[in-house]
């Protein structure tokens, strides 16, 4: 909690900021803060109004619910309050909760784990079975009336099914509506070509959607709802169970998440949240947490609730993957191909497990939709181990007369002129020795996915460059070790790793060379397909654009740029180098490997012990299969090793397909399908 000297007047300003930041978020959908920072806030409020009782007001944001409605939207009082949920970040403030709960009841406790989708809230109201209004939550006891624009969701039923018996005279069910990611992506998309404004996230683009004067707009939006409570039910059946609740609101038609489990400890519930926070990005839509809830409903009646939320829940809350941050300034960088690209440098800022001070913009093009400028208040996002990005500006908070940024016309590395050719994306400094391009070259050269040179990153990589020991990837293995050892903080053993490094890297895969030529379109996948078809860099060097074109997974495009790249002498004489030093320029051909899988597709998933996942796909493609990234009904089985995606089960297991071990997986790739039954 900041220092204050004044408990009493730093209670009122963090009132102030948390009433602004409500109406921001639920009446505006334009939140200038992210819900980590918002929570932030509502927590140092709580611990002061702990430590001061005197100090909690009726109105504290502590004690109440949401935001008062819109005055865009008539007003619907709910007939039983929509409450908040208490949250919880730690197995510590898990096990709190659950001795909290103690106090109020005895006995064993059956917990019902949901995910926390990152959506809307709304409440259903089914009369007879029809569906007859919807309302947002907002400050809990009147929410605005959305009926017109929730009836355009698809999955939204407009009658329940009778489940046997006839629908309850009256039922009012809660849940969320949000955005699917596919959804948000053509979304933007379709913004962005339209010259609109981009939406900084689904759960945003979602809300925006749901309060239109236009319920087309909101049907063009692809909305999707999951069920998770039933706030009223009048002349349905006895239900003693929250989990039996989820199963009849799923026998009358509501959609009801799939991945709710019942567990019996706290322990099984941390556990579950652990997985899920593991797998949160295998689904097509956002979650930040698990919802866990008392599942006996007698049990909640004796816990009952606070001011502002049931007792008998809570929200654990994942680490966040979104801050807002300044944006200090907006630079560029040249890679290995000469393409410059733009990137933020950002006020330090702890997201997604990690503090980031860098982030990717993309092109010119990007920075200009998202307008992001020098100055901003920006929104920063990194989900797990991807790249962070800025997602956009917090427009509220932006100075007066922010200057827009304007791409520079000179290469900040050589001062040549960067150019932007017609119909592309991309700008490029146009200088073939500029230093970063030859830096770029070289580190991907020594990279993992080429020739995975252990010990040859970017700062050795640059520190030699800049000595005149590399001048293009052939010297790498002529380096004078010699000298290397005389370096500041190369002794013995390092030089010797780096050199028994470049060594093994001789015996590299055909496709690993072409990957580090640096060839222009030419990735691993089309690397690995021209090592396959024509086996040896000497054939794909004399091959025609015609011939090269004709290889499965090439084409055109990336044809003539290996084309193009042969053709330069430069090259050529690079390409001779690597020949006198002795690396590979051999590849598996298609004939030496037994085509057992000819036309047919293997999706892989979760982590092998003996392959690794490009290795796994690779072997597959070998023998004439297809590897895709996402299970159809054209795929022939699954190969599953250690954490495999939930999403990817759960459509095999749909669509009844086989799942292959590790075990198994060597055997089809010997014999095919047929020889695992």
């Amino acid at each position: 909690m900041p220092c204050s000297d004044d408990p009493a007047r730093r209670a009122v300003g963090l009132r102030s900021q948390i009433e602004h930041h409500n109406v921001r978020y639920h009446q505006l959908d334009e939140p200038e803060v992210t819900d980590a920072e918002y929570d932030a806030l509502v927590r140092e409020l709580a611990l002061i109004e702990e430590a001061h009782p005197d100090l909690v007001t009726a109105d504290s944001p502590t004690r109440t619910v949401g935001a008062a409605p819109s005055p865009l939207f008539a007003e619907v009082e709910h007939l039983v309050p929509m409450m908040s949920l208490d949250n919880a970040v730690s197995l510590e403030e898990l096990l709190a909760w659950g001795k909290r709960m103690e106090r109020f009841i005895s006995g064993d406790v059956d917990y019902v784990c949901e995910l926390k989708i990152d959506g809307v809230a709304v409440s259903l109201l089914y009369e007879d079975g029809r569906y007859a209004r919807a309302a947002t939550r907002g400050d809990g006891r009147r929410g605005e009336d959305i009926t017109p624009n929730v009836a355009t969701v698809d999955a939204i039923p407009d009658c329940l099914d009778r489940a046997g018996d006839e629908p309850p005279r009256l039922l009012e069910v809660r849940g969320e509506i949000y955005m699917p990611l596919s959804a948000f992506e053509q979304l933007n998309q379709r913004q962005a070509e339209e010259g609109g404004r981009l939406f900084a996230n689904p759960r945003n683009a979602g809300a925006g959607s749901l309060r239109q004067k236009d319920p087309g707009i909101t049907a063009s939006r692809h909305l999707g709802f999951w069920a998770y409570q039933a706030g009223t039910i009048e002349g349905g059946p006895v239900l003693t169970r929250h989990s039996e609740t989820l199963d009849y609101l799923r026998s009358l038609g509501l959609p009801v998440n799939p991945e709710v489990t019942t567990v019996a400890s706290l322990d099984d519930v941390y556990g579950f949240c652990g997985r899920w926070l593991e797998h949160r990005h295998d689904l097509d839509y956002e979650i930040d947490g698990v919802v866990v809830k008392v599942d006996d409903l007698a049990q909640r009646r004796e816990l009952g609730a606070t001011s502002k939320a049931p007792r008998w829940a809570i929200a654990f809350k994942f680490p966040p993957e979104e801050r807002t941050t300044l944006l200090k300034n907006i630079m560029v960088s040249i890679g290995r191909t000469g393409k410059a690209t733009p990137f933020a440098e950002l006020e330090p800022v702890f997201v997604g497990g990690s503090t980031v001070g860098l982030s990717t913009l993309h092109n010119e093009d990007q920075v200009r939709k998202k307008d992001v400028r020098p100055g901003d208040t920006v929104i920063v996002r990194k989900a797990g181990d991807v790249i962070p990005e800025v997602v956009g500006p917090v427009p509220s908070l932006r100075p007066e007369g922010l200057p827009e940024w304007t791409f520079p016309t000179a290469c900040p590395v050589c001062a040549h002129p960067l150019v932007r050719l017609p119909g592309v994306s991309d700008t490029f400094c146009t200088n073939v020795e500029c230093p970063a391009q030859r830096y770029g070259r070289i580190e991907h050269f020594a990279s993992r996915g080429a020739m995975d040179i252990e010990g040859l990153g970017e700062r050795t990589v640059r520190l030699f460059v800049d000595l005149g020991l590399l001048d293009d990837v052939g010297d790498i293995y002529t380096l004078d070790f010699d000298r290397v050892g005389e370096l500041e903080g190369f002794g013995e053993i390092s030089v010797r790793n780096l050199r028994d490094a470049v060594e093994r890297a001789k015996q590299r895969p055909l496709a690993n060379l072409l990957a580090g030529l640096n060839i222009a379109h030419l990735g691993v996948t089309g690397s690995r397909a021209l090592a396959r078809s024509m086996g040896h860099l000497d054939r794909i060097m004399a091959a025609s654009t015609e011939e090269l074109a004709a290889v499965e997974g090439v084409g055109p495009t990336i044809a003539a740029s290996v084309r193009q790249f042969f053709d330069n002498e430069a090259n050529r004489a690079v390409v001779e180098k690597l020949r006198a030093a002795g690396v590979n320029f051999e590849g598996p051909g298609a004939p030496d490997v037994p085509q057992t899988l000819a036309g047919v597709s293997l999706v892989v998933t979760g982590t092998l012990e003996r392959w690794s996942r490009e290795a796994a796909e690779e072997a597959i493609k070998a023998r004439g299969g297809k590897a895709p990234g996402t299970v159809s009904k054209k795929t022939a089985a699954v190969v599953v090793g250690e954490s495999p995606g939930t999403a990817k089960l759960a459509k095999a297991s749909e669509i009844g397909l086989p799942i292959l071990d590790e075990d198994a997986f060597e055997r089809v790739l010997e014999h095919g399908l047929e020889a695992d039954g």
